[in-house]
Parts: structure tokens; sequence; C-alpha cells
């Protein structure tokens, strides 16, 4: 049965004619109103590139860069009823920096249109945006190949274009493939049949989008409600409201509350704030429980005959969006569902070639690259995989710093080892550790330049404590090259696992009970904040040993200043790869000032006050 409304990405490459083609379905389905055909063939005359005809682009381009660049920069959705059917389109850019652009219009789509450039064949832009497509779970395609009246609508071009498409698109499980030849600026084929092209005895493209047949996602599912709020009733009971993902919910329907496993009941519901007894997929509602259940944001409320999957280890496909690489271990959010949980990429598996469908080994992602990796949550959570239901198997990541979304990706299934491993309760806690030894339990974590004097500062800190009685251990950096880190080099990606064992190792120490003092260079404030969040408020103590660069390098006994800058010693911080020092550390130590011993005092009083 198809959509009561047809979502449709449309994507491409640049020049390729996106907005021309849907500004023309707009203008051949009578949906463009008198006030704005003129204001249209206003703005034709002064950016249009049609000479005196209207250019139907500018009906999708608003932005003033996109009318003045001739490109598609921002998502445009446009809605077209006809009195077979509704649509909602987005317009997605072509240029390869606005591919998360792209990514936002497909996440939701049930049929893409891929544009194609008669004079220019499949275009590397042309099979990403296909991959993405695939990722997204898009099986329905309609291949618009447009300009044909550039290449004097020629049977063979199209066909050599059509098999290479249908090739390419069956190896990312598309085979839903309809090929079209058109010319959208004169509106060939777009919605009445072209006699320039009498070979051609297919439908039009707006014939296409009438008749396709695109079942519903999430209608044969068993149902299941991520909670996004919970409301109090007027007389005090709680409500979870969200937007039902799958399947139907009825009054009296047994329920689990995941990722906990709850049982419960439905007592009562509400769509769009009316009382109801039945729901249905895709219907705004709240829910109010016979039991009194501890259920809040980021649940799921999911049949109880047919629960989901839980865990907090992942096989995903990621879309990367972020300037900055993607590196295995740090940390980044991830929002499931309505959770939002702290996450950390183990490992990529592999990069994907979007034009060979190769898989080709990666230590990491750069913008718009697809790679298969898999993660870990920093908690359990509920989930689907995406190919069974797109809204619990769909997730975006985040910068814990910026907040700003850096990636998209697709569930594939949860890891098994995460099913066979479990917190282990021990009698003796870190308490009783700390009792026992009579202190209070710190991880000081001395950060700066290479030469700053981390080093030096925490062996008198350590020396001090000592003395007076402290149970301390000193994790030095270069020490623990020696052996637990003997494996590791001095990348990004290095750098990063470094500091994530270094700081797992000093949160057992603290748990033992110690004042543990960790002196790494550790650059990165998104791993400083990793480090961080392992450890209860006022446990972690970040101490900045400020010293300048010019400083750094004239105490550099060691040399290693001068042999990165002979180029001898590459991804050396401060030369060739950036220190961000911190913005909010507990102690800021310049070394420009006073002599170690002083500041070294000043640590020991901030521990032992």
């Amino acid at each position: 049965m198809a959509h009561d409304v047809l979502r449709i990405v449309a994507c491409g490459s640049v020049d390729d004619g996106k907005s021309t083609l849907i500004g023309r379905l707009l203008a051949e389905a009578g949906r463009v109103p008198d006030d704005e055909r003129a204001a249209l063939a206003r703005a034709s005359a002064t950016h249009g590139t049609r000479g005196d005809d209207i250019d139907y682009a500018l009906l999708l381009d608003g932005l003033d860069a996109e009318r003045e660049q001739g490109i598609t920069i921002d998502v445009a959705w446009r809605h077209l009823e006809t009195a077979r059917r509704r649509f909602l389109i987005a317009d997605c850019p072509g240029h390869v920096q606005y591919t998360r652009n792209m990514a936002t219009g497909a996440s939701r789509a049930d049929l893409a249109i891929v544009l194609v450039d008669a004079t220019r064949g499949l275009l590397p832009q042309t099979l990403r945006h296909t991959a993405i497509a695939g990722l997204f779970g898009i099986r329905h395609v309609l291949l618009a190949v447009n300009k044909m009246d550039r290449v004097g609508h020629d049977r063979a071009v199209f066909e050599a274009i059509a098999a290479a498409y249908r090739a390419h698109a069956a190896k990312l499980g598309i085979t839903g493939v309809t090929a079209i030849p058109l010319a959208a600026a004169s509106g060939e084929n777009v919605a009445t049949p072209a006699a320039t092209m009498p070979w051609y005895d297919g439908p039009t493209v707006l014939e296409h989008l009438h008749n396709v047949d695109v079942p519903q996602r999430g209608a044969q599912l068993p149902a299941r409600l991520p909670v996004q709020v919970v409301l109090r009733g007027h007389g005090g009971e709680r409500w979870l409201a969200g937007t039902l993902a799958s399947g139907t919910l009825r009054v009296g329907d047994a329920l689990s509350v995941q990722p906990a496993g709850v049982a419960a009941t439905v007592a009562a519901l509400h769509r769009a704030g009316v009382a109801a007894t039945v729901a249905h997929a895709g219907d705004a509602i709240s829910v109010r429980l016979a039991e009194d259940v501890d259920a809040a944001r980021g649940d799921v409320l999911s049949a109880a005959a047919v629960p989901l999957a839980v865990s907090d280890q992942f096989g995903a496909d990621l879309l990367w969006f972020d300037t900055a690489p993607l590196l295995p271990g740090r940390r980044y959010l991830i929002k499931l569902g309505t959770r939002v949980l702290g996450a950390r990429i183990g490992e990529i598996r592999h990069l994907s070639d979007p034009e060979s469908l190769q898989p080709l080994a990666a230590k990491r992602l750069q913008a718009n690259d697809i790679g298969e990796v898999t993660l870990s949550l920093d908690a359990m959570a509920a989930f689907a995989p995406y190919a069974e239901e797109p809204v619990l198997g769909a997730f975006v990541l985040a910068d814990p710093l910026t907040n700003a979304t850096v990636g998209a990706g697709m569930i594939r299934h949860g890891l098994r080892r995460a099913d066979n491993i479990h917190w282990q309760l021990l009698d003796v806690d870190r308490d009783a550790r700390a009792a026992l030894k009579g202190q209070h339990p710190r991880c000081v974590w001395f950060t700066g330049l290479s030469g700053a004097g981390k080093s030096t500062i925490a062996n008198l800190v350590e020396r001090g404590l000592l003395a007076r009685g402290c149970h301390t251990y000193l994790l030095d950096g270069d020490n623990v090259r020696h052996g637990l880190n003997r494996n590791l080099g001095f990348t990004d990606e290095d750098r990063v696992e470094n500091l994530r064992r270094v700081a797992h190792v000093a949160k057992l120490m603290t748990d033992a009970g110690l004042i543990v003092l960790v002196s790494f260079i550790s650059p990165f404030r998104s791993e400083r904040r990793s480090a961080r969040e392992l450890f209860a408020e006022g446990e972690f103590i970040e101490v900045f040993v400020d010293t300048p660069m010019a400083e750094a390098e004239r105490r550099d006994v060691k040399g290693l200043y001068a042999k990165a800058r002979r180029g001898e010693l590459p991804h050396f911080t401060g030369i060739d790869s950036a220190y961000e020092p911190p913005e909010h550390a507990e102690l800021v130590l310049d070394t420009m000032a006073e002599p170690p011993e002083r500041l070294a005092e000043r640590v020991i009083a901030m521990l032992l006050d």
C-alpha cells in the first residue's frame, strides 16, 4: 500500500539539474501560484541561467548565495499535492562539502531521485549519494538522466548510463531502479511524454511518482515508543510522551520499559492530546502506565512479547561529517532514539569506497567518508538494526565540547561480546581501601608542552606527599611507553589511545585508594575531558604547567624540538601537531614566575587542604 505522503530526496552531482527538475514538477502540476510565478520571473531576469525563459531552479534555491552562485547549499523542502498523491520533496546540494545536508534529506526518504547529466555520465558524487541512500535504507530510485537535449536525445547514451547505474546500485541492495530520459529545463518527460524521444515508452517522472508503491516502514513491526518527555497530568499522574516509532498500541497492551526490562501495562492513551484507545506508527502520543515504574526520557516502551535488543556495543555504518577526522578511542555523544549517552569508536573495520564499493583499510575517517565501525556506549541502550527499524537503529554523533553534529550512523547489529561481560560485585570497594590508607584518592593530571616541567613538578609533588605519609603513584608519559603503551606511536590516533589507556589505569589506581599523579603532554581537550568523566566530582584535578614554547624549547636537553624542526620527528606537539591548552584547569602553574619547588608545594596544598 502506498504512503499517504511519499517522501522524496532529490540528489546527484553539482549542476545535474535537481532544482530545475523539482521546480518544473511544481509548475507542471499547477502548484506555483500567480504571485510566486511573477516573483520567479523577476528573479529569473536577475539570477537566471535560461536567458529570457523562466529558471525553475530558483523556486528551490531560496538563499541569496544559492541564487548568486547558481547552486544549492541548504536542503530545500517542497510540498507537492496532486489529485492522486501528496509528496514531500527534499532538494539536496550536490557539492561534496554539503554531503551532510544530503544525508539529512535521505534520512527519512522513501524514494530517491538521482539526477545524472547525460553529457557527463556517472560522477563520484552521484555514486556517493547513491551509497548514502543505500545506507539509509532507500530501495527505490528514479534515475533521471537529464539534459538529453544536449546529446541529441541519443538512446545509446541513456541506456549506457542506466545500465552502469543499475549494476552499481544492485551492489548496494538497491534493486528498484526506474530510469527516465528527460530534459528538465524544457519539461521533456517531466509531466508529459517527449516527442523528441519516441524510442522511450516508459512513464514520465510525475507518472512514476504517482504509481510507485513503497511499503510504509514500521507498520508491521511491534509497538515501540521512544520516550521523549515525561508530563504531569492535572491529578499528578505521569504521562510518557513521544512519537510511536512503529506498530500499533492499544489501551491494555503489555509493555516492557527498556533498557531495564521492567514490565508495565497501558492504562490510558492520548493521541495528539485527545483520549484514544489505539495509536498507530507516526502518531504523537502520551501513555499512562498502570504500574508505578521508573521510566524517563531515553527509555523505550516496547511490546512485551517482542522486546527490543539491549546492548552497549554495536557494529554500525557511519557517515562522517566533521572537518576534524574521526579517531578511534575518542569520546563522542551519541543520540539513539531519544537517549543521549557518551560513546567511543572502538575500531574502524574498513572505509567504504563509494565508487568501487570496495572495503579499504583505514585508521581514521575524514569528512564525507563512509565506514564500518564498532561503538562502545557508557550504558546499555535499547536498539533495533536499522534495516528493521530506522527510528531505533539510526543515531547521530556529536562533539561533547561543542555539541556540533559530527556524524550519522546506522546500527547493523549488537556485538555478542557485550552480552558475555558483566560487572562482578566485590565486597571491598574504593572507600574501604581509602579508609585503610587514611586519605582521599585523587587523580592529578599534569598537562603541558614537552619540556614545560611536568615530570619535574610531579616528581617533587610525589616526594612531598610521601614525606607526609600519603600513598601515591606517578604515571609518567615516557615511562608508560616502555611497557603498557609500547606499541603506540605519536599519530593523533595513537595519542588518543595512549591517553584512554592511561586514564583507565589511573581510575583503577584511585579505586585502590591511591593519589595518582599523571604527567602526560595530553594535547587534546577532548581526551582530557574524557579522562575527567571517569572520575567522581572533585576527584580529578587538572594542572596546567604553563610554559611558553620558546622556553620549553630552550630547556629541551633531549634535543626533541631541534629534531622536530628538522623534520626528523613527525607529529611533535607544538611543531606540527597542535596543543590545546586547558580552558578551566583547577590549577595553573606559571613556570616563568616561580621555581618548581614552590609550584609543587601549591599542588600539595590543594590536595591536602
